[in-house]
């Protein structure tokens, strides 16, 4: 009952490319059929995922920052703002520790007991010591990759950022080096004994749907081809 977004990854994880080798911070305890270190399936799920939340510590107290991310070879990009504390906190010259975390939700899974309700997902958390991009280049080479993923030949289709704009925007930078995969795939795994049981169970896929482009005032272009037209 696998979708066919869970297939893709799958079959990304039969690639030939080297795996990320496992720490004790990524190292699995319970259920580690459901963890992979495979390169290809990490990355297909941090170029499908459009979100991630940015974890890390300030004066001792904890702090999660739901972002946007766009990565390029084995980095991990991450746009923020100028004036946020892990900005700040990674403009260090030692930089700052992060855990970042980007998870798909692929299906509800319906079990016919409630302890057996679960959910299809595939999850990625990357550990490291972040740093600020500080060179103009790779900014805008970041910008552009932020940009690129909203539709394939955006970044040329928009106005660049001006030098100000450069200025009043940060990215963060982390190396792809302690990384786990952790997913769930498939259908209910009741228990024998409640299969039987009068009650529904099965899974009910969830997708992230793109609705009909609604134009801005005044905009005289048409729909371009990238994006989904009705």
């Amino acid at each position: 009952m696998d979708d066919a977004r869970t297939t893709v990854t799958r079959a990304a994880a039969r690639t030939t490319t080297p795996p990320y080798p496992v720490s004790p911070r990524t190292r699995a305890t319970r259920a580690r059929d459901r963890m992979s270190y495979d390169r290809a399936a990490v990355h297909a799920v941090l170029d499908e995922a459009w979100t991630c939340h940015l974890s890390f510590v300030v004066e001792g107290e904890p702090r999660v920052l739901p972002t946007l991310h766009a990565r390029i070879g084995d980095t991990l990009y991450v746009h923020g703002s100028t004036g946020s504390r892990p900005l700040r906190g990674a403009a260090r010259e030692d930089g700052l520790r992060v855990c970042v975390a980007v998870t798909l939700l692929d299906g509800l899974v319906y079990g016919r007991s409630q302890f057996h309700h679960s959910a299809n997902y595939r999850s990625v958390v990357a550990h490291g010591v972040a740093r600020t991009v500080t060179d103009p280049d790779e900014k805008r080479r970041v910008l552009a990759a932020l940009v690129e993923r909203t539709g394939v030949g955006r970044s040329a289709d928009s106005r660049p950022p001006t030098r100000k704009e450069l200025a009043e925007t940060a990215v963060l930078a982390l190396p792809l080096e302690e990384v786990s995969l952790r997913s769930r795939t498939g259908g209910v795994r009741d228990e024998p004994q409640d299969l039987a049981l009068p009650h529904w169970a099965g899974v009910v896929p969830l997708t992230l749907v793109a609705g009909e482009p609604v134009a801005d005032d005044d905009v005289v272009a048409d729909v371009p081809a990238y994006l989904p037209a009705r």
